[in-house]
């Protein structure tokens, strides 16, 4: 099961397209769907969660706590809209791509794919670029 929370001033107008999309990404890879939410929220609420869970003091877009068990797909992936906005800039794409990298970003990793390093990085941009092809398509 797929959750979306809000705790900024965001919502997403199409939940259930973007909840059969993360599906279809997580069975096409060979995993089950268990409990994932999605927590959007702003730069302070998530540098905070960084701080305090990681010991990280810098802005990010996205943290995610893994709680997949085997192949069973399930966490918390708190997304900051306002890095999603920058980032869309930076990386010159629209606000919509960056927020759905981002959003599947958080289950490759559950998937156990990593990006530290050049090679990592550039699995799972691959991986990243095969969901959002599933998606646009």
């Amino acid at each position: 099961m797929i959750e979306f929370n809000y705790e900024t001033n965001f919502i997403l107008n199409n939940e259930e397209q973007l909840t059969n999309w993360v599906e279809s990404c997580i069975v096409s890879n060979k995993f089950k769907v268990g409990e994932i939410n999605y927590i959007f929220c702003d730069d302070a609420y998530l540098h905070k969660l960084n701080v305090e869970f990681l010991q990280h003091d810098t802005y990010t877009d996205i943290i995610s706590f893994d709680n997949t068990m085997g192949r069973l797909i399930s966490g918390d992936i708190f997304i900051s809209i306002d890095r999603v906005k920058e980032n869309s800039t930076v990386f010159t794409s629209s606000f919509e791509d960056e927020l759905h990298r981002v959003m599947i970003h958080g289950v490759l990793h559950y998937m156990g794919y990593k990006d530290k390093t050049i090679e990592e990085k550039e699995m799972m941009r691959s991986k990243e670029d095969q969901c959002l092809f599933m998606l646009n398509n």
